[in-house]
């Protein structure tokens, strides 16, 4: 499985903000929309970073409170790893892996087309994995 059949079957909508975006408004967007990071996007729709939970638990842990009132820029991860459309399942769950983020935005032609989390990878994986269980209890029993 790809990448691609993964945005195919769950989506390619893709929430972003500006960098210039307060902190305490984005806890509130990421709280507002269920979701666990946001692509942050500057001039041209380009990926300037991505803010996760993880940048603003850190902000917050080093500066305090005052971490809530500074712009997002300041705390998001602005060199982000991505996919494109053709890698497969067990490619991103290294790059996830070995990069110890949970969010991967997918680009094509250097436009962010997506995004999956470790869940969308986890759940296609075990889908993966009971099709071939089946395929290998139907060529035993046949």
């Amino acid at each position: 499985m790809t990448v691609k059949q993964i945005l195919d079957q769950k989506g390619r909508n893709v929430v972003t903000v500006n960098p210039t975006m307060g902190t305490e408004e984005a806890v509130r967007f990421l709280s507002d929309n269920k979701i666990g990071a946001v692509v942050v996007t500057g001039t041209g729709g380009k990926i300037a970073g991505i803010l996760s939970e993880r940048d603003i638990v850190r902000a917050v842990a080093s500066k305090g409170a005052a971490a809530l009132s500074s712009p997002i820029s300041a705390i998001m991860t602005s060199k982000v790893t991505t996919c494109g459309e053709d890698h497969s399942i067990n490619q991103v769950m290294e790059l996830m892996t070995n990069g110890r983020f949970r969010h991967l935005p997918v680009e094509k032609d250097g436009a962010l087309i997506g995004i999956i989390s470790i869940g969308d990878v986890v759940r296609r994986r075990i889908e993966d994995v009971e099709r071939e269980a089946e395929e290998i209890k139907a060529y035993i029993a046949g």
